[in-house]
Parts: structure tokens; C-alpha cells; sequence
């Protein structure tokens, strides 16, 4: 489902319990904050790991995001439709 967002690319995960997803945003940190401080869809959101905090090269990671996959399908399938949503109203879209 991801991977149907526009500008997301999500390669399939390969039996962990998290992926590194890349967006079509100028920062994952700016994003991140933005998506838990002012972005709100039928009064919820989505909390995601912002990518650099897992690269030792600078600026590696600036465009993606760690999703980890503790949650049962329902409430996954519920986060990206509201990243979609949230895409969507990005103001650091790219």
C-alpha cells in the first residue's frame, strides 16, 4: 500500500519488523515533527521515525523514514492512509 503513494518508494520488507520508506519531502525531521505537532485527519495521526538517525553518512536518510510494523494489519493499513493524507498537506513536499 505504500508503495501506491505518490513519490513514495517502499521496497518490500524482507522479514523485519520495520522498512526504510523514502518521501517525496525536503526533510524526514521536519516531516516527522510536522505530522505529531500540526497535522491532524479526523483527529488522528502518524508517528514515524525520521531516517538520518539511522545513517552515519551525513545526509544520508534525509528523504526517508523507519516504519516499524508492530501493529496489526487494521491499524497499519489506517497509518498509510493517513501518510497519504498527510502528503498531501505537506507544505515541504517535493
Amino acid at each position: 500500500e505504500l508503495a501506491k503513494l505518490p513519490g513514495v518508494l517502499a521496497p518490500e520488507a524482507q522479514g523485519a519488523f520495520y522498512l526504510m520508506t523514502r518521501l517525496p519531502v525536503d526533510s524526514s525531521e521536519t516531516f516527522c515533527a510536522w505530522l505529531l505537532n500540526e497535522f491532524c485527519h479526523e483527529g488522528e495521526t502518524v508517528m514515524l521515525a525520521p531516517g538520518p538517525g539511522f545513517y552515519q553518512t551525513p545526509g544520508s536518510g534525509k528523504d526517508e523514514v523507519r516504519i516499524a510494523y508492530v501493529l496489526g494489519e487494521a491499524p497499519l493499513r489506517r497509518a498509510v492512509q493517513l501518510l497519504g493524507h498527510a502528503l498531501k498537506a505537506y507544505p515541504g513536499r517535493t
